[in-house]
């Protein structure tokens, strides 16, 4: 079978995340009678640009290195919200969103930008104060909302079906100017992913996600350490969902210690009974790498859809379907619908060697 890379998260971009269950109703948009759609937002064409399945290899100045790798489902959650969440395994992930927000009496597109990182937690919140767009490329920059490039800042240049992101940082204060920290080169991989909530929201629209005018006004950056101090935590993003993977092994598979499982999602299926349908890698949307003796895990804030789940068990260590690694067959590959707001529970047996 035709060997293919699944392991591809960058989590050398991550800041926090926040682990708490959101709840069972979608909250209306915050109302705002001075902005409608003739208000300028700025870097408000980002919200299009950025839609989409995305992946490319990522490189990184922090002691995890660089990734071959990274690939983000960015989907709308409301009329004027875009997200994503990404995960390495169960200690590292990240959350973006970019919204519309109101700040010193403007309206502006704002990244947060949130994750957990070898158990510790960040959530880096940024302003669009930069804009250059043309029919067939764009320029956005995002910097701190109080401290602006001095602390941190994210660029991302779009061209034609390509992004290229980079984000800079003073390294909590310790240089002067911010340094290079990630550099993200991605293409876009898939866009039909996104229709049924781009359809549902009428995305994009000039609708205020949340009002940050008053989130930093005590703080010297806006930079959280701690996700109950923070203006617009995970647990208030609208729409997402929850998935449980239960995962198992048939009598004829035994893990061996120190093996690795990769949980997969995508929007479309990998085979066509036993045919690896290669094309449709492009349409991973979120993955994770477990211990073989970790049964079960939970995708949170995921994007309502339909998914096709996979459970590759790495036998031999190299991060590739190969030969000898066990997935699960082929012939009964598991697709599950999440609902908006809703929970899911998958059950996934291990019981297909890889011939």
């Amino acid at each position: 079978m035709k060997k293919f890379l699944v392991f591809t998260l960058a989590i050398a971009l991550v800041f926090s995340s926040c682990k708490r269950d959101k709840g069972d109703t979608i909250d209306p948009p915050v109302t705002d009678p001075g902005l409608t759609a003739s208000t300028p937002v700025y870097g408000y064409g980002m919200l299009n640009r950025i839609k989409g399945i995305w992946s490319g290899p990522v490189t990184s100045t922090t002691s995890l290195g660089g990734f071959p790798d990274w690939t983000v489902d960015l989907r709308p959650i409301a009329p004027g919200q875009i997200s994503s969440k990404s995960e390495l395994d169960s200690l590292n992930d990240i959350f973006m969103s970019f919204f519309v927000t109101r700040y010193n009496n403007e309206y502006r597109i704002a990244f947060r930008n949130g994750g957990g990182f070898a158990g510790s937690q960040r959530i880096s919140y940024l302003q669009c104060d930069s804009v250059s767009e043309t029919a067939q490329s764009a320029y956005y920059r995002f910097s701190d909302f109080v401290a602006g490039q001095a602390r941190a800042w994210s660029e991302f240049r779009f061209s034609n079906d390509s992004l290229y992101m980079r984000t800079y940082t003073s390294r909590y204060n310790t240089v002067a100017p911010a340094q290079l920290h990630m550099t993200w080169t991605a293409k876009l991989k898939d866009s039909t992913s996104a229709h049924i909530a781009d359809s549902l929201f009428d995305f994009p629209r000039k609708v205020l996600a949340k009002d940050l005018s008053n989130a930093f006004s005590t703080m010297s950056e806006s930079i959280f350490f701690n996700t109950s101090t923070e203006p617009y935590p995970e647990n208030d993003q609208p729409y997402l969902g929850k998935t449980t993977v239960n995962i198992s092994f048939s009598g004829a598979i035994t893990p061996a210690a120190g093996t690795k499982n990769y949980v997969i999602f995508t929007t479309q299926p990998l085979f066509s009974g036993f045919s690896f349908l290669s094309q449709n890698l492009k349409f991973r949307s979120r993955y994770v790498m477990l211990p073989a003796e970790d049964n079960q895990y939970q995708f949170t804030y995921m994007h309502p859809g339909t998914y096709y789940a996979y459970v590759l068990h790495d036998a031999n260590g190299d991060g590739n379907f190969t030969s000898g690694d066990h997935i699960n067959t082929p012939l009964s590959t598991i697709s599950f619908t999440l609902s908006a707001l809703g929970t899911e529970t998958v059950n996934v047996q291990v019981n297909f060697t890889i011939p």
